[in-house]
């Protein structure tokens, strides 16, 4: 695969992370909780990547139940409480501004690995930083004052799911040393499952399963927006730079904005999309100071041979 096609791969993967407000809308509009959607994104996932997985490399599977902490950290203190603050966002706020605030999670990975791994601010840090906060500003109405702000509410959900999916890059970086991506993931889904399907009263809500419009969009949820989004983006990435890959997945907000405007008929201001065009700079940004680290890093290594 040349990297043209790769880069077509993560575009992809991308989008199908980007219409995953879409089937979410229509579970809550169907009479599901966000919590019991949470549930039934971390159940139908797990499902799917373990299918997956046993067919493609059963080996994978395996992992030490000493390790189990790694996956506590990515599935629970991560996967469940970021999708829940996202989807409850979503309906609170809209699926666009939901988006756009989860795309702080790379400001609160670089301020969380400067005192967790002792990462240096740089200029180029520092800078995106503070246009993501001038471009969340906008976003959500603060500026400028003409603009109708959001709930504090909604705020505080949006910027919790973009923190809490921060933690998974984070809790992901320890278990990255000793799994395959495939397999953290894997496990990742299945301890949010195990977790949060005790909480959610599906049981409750049995009924609403039995049309086959439900069970579309929790295959749309599942499948299309969790497996297949995770499988096309991790091929392409197994072609390109890991700082590539994250600048061109910042297709997604733009997929999200698109999808509701067309489909829910959500409309933004045009400082609202300013906004979300300054969010999306600050990701490249900060990526693209992480490229130049690591290069920086490899110089210093190969001079010191």
């Amino acid at each position: 695969m040349n990297k043209k096609m790769a880069f077509l791969f993560i575009a992809f993967g991308a989008s199908l992370w980007g219409i995953i407000g879409v089937f979410v809308t229509y579970l809550n509009e169907i009479g599901f909780t966000s919590v019991q959607i949470v549930a039934i994104r971390t159940i139908s996932a797990t499902i799917f990547l373990v299918v997956y997985v046993f067919f493609k490399n059963r080996r994978l599977l395996k992992i030490r139940v000493t390790d189990s902490k790694y996956f506590i950290g990515t599935g629970i203190f991560s996967i469940v409480l970021f999708n829940w603050c996202l989807f409850s966002a979503m309906e609170e706020t809209s699926i666009s501004i939901a988006t756009i605030l989860l795309y702080t999670a790379p400001a609160f990975v670089t301020i969380i690995a400067r005192f967790l791994f002792k990462e240096l601010f740089t200029v180029r840090k520092l800078l995106a930083l503070l246009i993501t906060f001038i471009g969340c500003g906008f976003v959500v109405g603060v500026v400028p004052a003409t603009s109708e702000p959001i709930s504090f509410y909604g705020l505080i959900l949006g910027l919790g799911s973009g923190f809490f999916y921060a933690l998974y890059s984070i809790f992901g970086k320890f278990a990255l040393r000793k799994y395959n991506s495939l397999t953290v993931t894997v496990y990742t889904f299945l301890f949010a499952m195990i977790a949060i399907t005790p909480f959610s009263n599906l049981w409750s809500v049995f009924p609403l399963f039995s049309t086959l419009e439900v069970w579309l969009y929790i295959i749309g949820l599942g499948f299309l927006s969790t497996m297949l989004a995770f499988i096309f983006y991790t091929i392409g990435l197994n072609r390109v730079e890991s700082s590539q890959a994250s600048i061109i997945a910042t297709v997604e907000p733009v997929v999200a904005s698109l999808a509701s405007f067309v489909i829910f008929q959500e409309r933004l201001n045009y400082w609202q999309y300013f906004g979300i065009i300054l969010v999306i700079l600050a990701v490249i940004i900060v990526q693209e100071s992480a490229k130049k680290s690591k290069l920086v890093k490899s110089r210093n290594a190969s001079l010191s041979k």
